[in-house]
C-alpha cells in the first residue's frame, strides 16, 4: 500500500499518529534546525522529497571529507559536495559543512613527500591552510556552519589529545590554525569543535579545556558540536543533565551533530560478530526502549534551546545506517526516527509529542 508522509507517497506499513503534512522539522521550527546527513545519491528522487518533508538543514555525511575532496594534492573533486549544497540552496535549507580537518578519511599524500617521507610541520601546515581555504571559500555564503576540527580530543584518560598524525607532526598548533584560516576565509560562518563520547565526563573536562585555552587566546571557536551517537542504554538522564550543563558554561551556541540511538547496548571499540549477534529483528521491546530514550534526549534539548542551535540525524532512515557495520560488520541496527520504509516509529512519535 501507498503511504503519504507530508504529501510524499512511500510503499510501507500504517504510520504513527501525528499530524498530516506536519515534518520533523515543524515541530521544532521555532526552537532550532532540525538537520540530517546526507549523500548526494540520497537527494535524488523520492528521498529527496522526504528529505524536504522532515528537515530544514543538511550535513554531507562524507562528500566534503578531506580524503573525498581532496584525494590529490593538487585535484579537487567537488562534484558530490555541490550537488549538496545546490540542492540546499535551492529549497532554503541550512547547511553545515562536515568536516575540514580529522584524523580520518584524509587521503594518504597530506603527511608525505614524493618520496613517502613524512613531511615537515611546515609543509603539513601550508596543506591544511591551502585545503581549508580552498573549500571554505567556495561555499562562503552558503554553508552558514562548519565542523572545524573533528575528534581531537584522546578518549583515553591519561592522555589529552588524540595521537594523530596531525598531532605528531604539528602539534596542538594544528587545531588554532585550523580555526584561524576557516574565519580568514568565511568571517560569517560559525565555527565548530566535534567530537563524540562527549557524555563522559573525563573527555568532557578536557574538551572543554581546550576551548577555553583557544578562545583566551582569540582562537575563533565559536561553537560546541556534540555528536550524539548513543544507544538505548546511555545516556542516562543525570548524564545527559550534566553533559548539557557543563557545556553550558562555555556559553557559546552548542548543537547535536550525529545523533543515533543504537537498538544495541553502546560498545565503543569494532569487534568480531557473535552468536546473539545474528538475531537483529526489530522488536517491540528494542522499538519500546529507544523511544524512551529518545523522549529523554529530546526533554533535555527542549531545556537547552537558548544554547541549542541545531539537531542533526546521522542519516534519514533505518534503510542505512554506519551502525550497521559498527561495532559489527553486518549487524543490522535500527538508529533512527524512521523504518526502512520512511515510516514514521514510534520514536518519532516520542520526538514530537510534547
Amino acid at each position: 500500500m501507498l503511504i503519504c508522509v507530508s504529501g510524499v507517497f512511500f510503499a510501507g506499513a500504517s504510520l504513527a499518529q501525528h499530524t498530516p503534512g506536519k515534518g520533523l522539522k515543524d515541530y521544532y521550527g521555532t526552537m532550532f534546525p532540525i538537520g540530517v546527513a546526507v549523500s548526494s545519491r540520497a537527494l535524488q528522487g523520492n528521498e529527496g522529497q522526504f528529505i524536504l518533508s522532515q528537515f530544514n538543514s543538511v550535513t554531507p555525511e562524507n562528500d566534503m571529507k578531506m580524503g573525498v575532496i581532496h584525494p590529490r594534492e593538487h585535484e579537487y573533486d567537488f562534484k558530490r559536495a555541490d550537488a549538496i549544497v545546490d540542492f540546499a540552496v535551492r529549497n532554503g535549507m541550512k547547511i553545515r559543512g562536515h568536516t575540514l580537518c580529522w584524523h580520518s578519511q584524509v587521503a594518504g599524500w597530506m603527511f608525505t613527500d614524493n618520496k613517502g617521507d613524512t613531511v615537515s610541520k611546515a609543509t603539513l601546515l601550508q596543506r591544511l591552510k591551502e585545503h581549508i581555504t580552498t573549500v571554505v571559500t567556495r561555499y562562503k555564503g552558503k554553508i552558514y556552519a562548519w565542523d572545524v576540527v573533528n575528534e581531537a580530543i584522546s578518549d583515553s584518560h591519561d592522555e589529552f589529545y588524540r595521537n594523530s598524525a596531525w598531532l605528531r607532526i604539528c602539534g596542538p598548533e594544528f587545531i588554532e590554525k585550523a580555526f584561524e584560516w576557516a574565519h580568514a576565509a568565511d568571517p560569517q560562518a560559525v565555527l565548530f569543535y566535534n567530537d563524540y563520547n562527549e557524555i563522559d565526563p573525563i573527555k568532557r573536562t578536557k574538551i572543554i579545556r581546550m576551548i577555553r585555552e583557544l578562545r583566551n587566546k582569540g582562537v575563533p571557536v565559536q561553537g560546541v558540536g556534540l555528536q550524539g551517537h548513543w544507544a538505548i542504554n546511555e545516556p542516562s538522564r543525570e548524564q545527559l543533565e550534566n553533559t548539557f550543563a557543563d557545556f553550558a558554561t562555555l556559553k557559546i551556541p552548542l548543537q547535536i551533530t550525529e545523533l543515533d540511538i543504537s537498538v544495541y547496548p553502546k560498545e565503543h571499540e569494532a569487534r568480531a560478530r557473535r552468536a546473539n549477534d545474528y538475531d537483529t529483528s526489530f522488536t517491540k521491546e528494542k522499538d519500546i526502549a529507544q523511544a524512551a530514550q529518545y523522549q529523554v534526549c529530546f526533554e533535555i534539548f527542549r531545556k537547552y534551546k537558548a544554547l541549542l542551535t541545531g539537531v542533526t540525524f546521522w542519516n534519514i532512515s533505518d534503510r542505512h545506517s554506519w551502525l550497521d557495520d559498527f561495532p559489527v560488520r553486518g549487524r543490522k541496527d535500527y538508529p533512527l526516527l524512521f523504518d526502512r520504509n520512511f515510516q514514521p516509529k514510534k520514536s518519532f512519535q516520542a520526538v514530537v509529542d510534547f
